[in-house]
């Protein structure tokens, strides 16, 4: 399996640190893009590079936390084939994966707390994908990527 690409902005990190022991709970590999403190930096400094990781392939998955999660999510999804969604509950988690086959997923560490962000990634992590109608769908955002017209 290949690892799951984390990364974290100040404000995402002790989210970060919170993934990192539900990862190790399952076994589950991660590569840790960074920060590694508490201290003011950048988020698209570190939500690029495991973006970057996952649109080529290295990782399967990623799990991207920032303050609110919609920064994360922004910059994770300017790159190819990253379908990044912000979730602060399970049940959109869930559906994020089995309708959208989301693979990357934004935490926010100001908007859950330790106990809520380990039940949205144990409800991301457990979710597949469902494919049927749902793979056309994530198919004509694949063409939206590629600058081709969608056709209904």
């Amino acid at each position: 399996m290949k690892p799951i690409a984390l990364a974290s902005d100040h404000a995402g990190f002790q989210a970060k640190e919170t993934v990192k022991g539900v990862l190790r709970e399952r076994g589950l590999p991660f590569r840790d893009y960074g920060t590694d403190s508490e201290a003011p930096c950048d988020y698209p400094d570190f939500a690029g590079p495991a973006a970057r990781a996952v649109s080529e392939g290295e990782s399967e998955r990623g799990i991207l936390c920032c303050g609110s999660a919609a920064g994360m999510a922004i910059v994770a999804n300017k790159f190819p084939g990253v379908r990044a969604v912000a979730c602060h509950d399970e049940q959109a988690a869930k559906m994020s994966r089995v309708h959208n086959d989301a693979n990357v997923l934004a935490l926010g560490g100001r908007v859950l707390d330790a106990e809520g962000i380990k039940r949205v990634v144990r409800a991301w992590l457990d979710a597949a994908f469902e494919g049927g109608r749902h793979a056309r769908r994530v198919a004509k955002i694949a063409e939206l990527e590629r600058c081709q017209e969608v056709k209904p």
